[in-house]
């Protein structure tokens, strides 16, 4: 029995990986198409398109393994069947159940693989390519260290220690120095809001130094024309689907013990704790697809047919999660709800299967 789970294993991880490696090939295609139109923003060249679009891969190889496990376990399995294959397998005495657990075995490997790029290599790829696209556009050095982010702006240095997902900067440090580069003054701002009238600080503490005498002064707002260029803020932010459960879990407490709005970044937490499982549920979903109705069908209409069911998939998720922030419902509900409704779908075709 092992011989014939790796044998049904290997054909599902094939059909994986080349349907992985077709649709990675047409997003990249189609995202360095996008890429190449914003070249000749400052420094920013087709080198570093390029490098741009592939430092993303991790995190498209994890939006799409959900589908590529979908339509390759359908590609597998479809060939099986088309080879008779399966059907030499169930008159044998091998059991449909066996069938299933031999794909589901693939399912837990996928996972593991999700969990890998989700949490340790997209988010960390995906933070540098967007630091590296900001600075080759914006023209500001950026640096990123554990104190956040460091801007200069002109004699000045900025250091914004927490950077909002909607152009909400919090904690920030302002360094001013004279023409001989020495220290003139440092304030400290509580938060800052970007509006028409330029960077609204809030919460300011500022400290004057003259020679060998320090004069400090609290003011409750100001507004800084210049700090830091507001496109340069967007390009930084690092979206909350981009960031690991663990980052988003430490984010979520921070923003409640200051009383702000949480909702998108706990509907992306829940979704990188569900997303793992989908990989699995999409595996159930593939299998009515080659015992059920469509097994006579060509196998590209059977592909045509996972490939739909793929992108409802992906736009369900995408939408509940909307919905979810907009009518304020269980950020894991809004998560999970697309991957329930599909494993409860699948459970019943495959029931009635058997």
């Amino acid at each position: 029995m092992r011989i014939l789970d790796r044998y049904i294993a290997g054909e599902v991880v094939r059909g994986t990986l080349l349907a992985l490696f077709v649709l990675l090939a047409l997003l990249t295609f189609f995202t360095l198409v996008a890429e190449l139109e914003e070249t000749g923003k400052g420094t920013y060249g087709v080198l570093e398109a390029i490098q741009y679009v592939l430092l993303t891969l991790p995190r498209r190889t994890y939006e799409l393994l959900p589908t590529a496990t979908l339509l390759g376990t359908m590609l597998g399995l479809g060939t099986l069947a088309s080879n008779s294959e399966l059907v030499v397998m169930r008159a044998a005495g091998v059991s449909f159940a066996r069938i299933i657990w031999a794909v589901l075995k693939v399912g837990i490997g996928v996972a593991l693989v999700a969990i890998l790029l989700g949490e340790f290599i997209a988010p960390v790829s995906m933070e540098y390519a967007q630091n590296q696209r900001a600075m080759a556009m914006s023209g500001q050095a950026v640096l990123k260290s554990g104190s956040g982010f460091w801007v200069r702006d002109g004699r000045n240095f900025i250091n914004v220690r927490q950077l909002h997902y909607g152009g909400r900067i919090e904690d920030v440090y302002i360094y001013e120095f004279d023409e001989r580069r020495r220290l003139r003054a440092m304030t400290q701002a509580d938060a800052g809001l970007y509006t028409e009238r330029g960077w609204v600080l809030e919460g300011l503490k500022q400290s004057m130094i003259d020679g060998d005498s320090v004069a400090v002064r609290n003011v409750p707002q100001e507004v800084w024309p210049s700090l830091l260029r507001p496109d340069l803020l967007g390009m930084l932010v690092v979206k909350p689907e981009s960031l690991s459960a663990f980052d988003l879990y430490k984010y979520v407490g921070y923003l409640r013990e200051n009383g702000l709005n949480s909702a998108r970044y706990r509907v992306a937490f829940w979704g990188k704790i569900v997303g793992p499982l989908a990989n699995l549920v999409m595996l159930l979903v593939a299998v009515p697809f080659v015992f059920g109705p469509l097994r006579s069908v060509a196998i590209g209409q059977r592909m045509l047919a996972g490939v739909l069911v793929g992108v409802t998939f992906y736009l369900l998720n995408q939408t509940f999660g909307n919905i979810g922030q907009i009518y304020n419902l269980s950020p894991f509900l809004s998560a999970a709800l697309p991957s329930l409704a599909f494993l409860v779908a699948a459970v019943i075709a495959i029931q009635r299967l058997r």
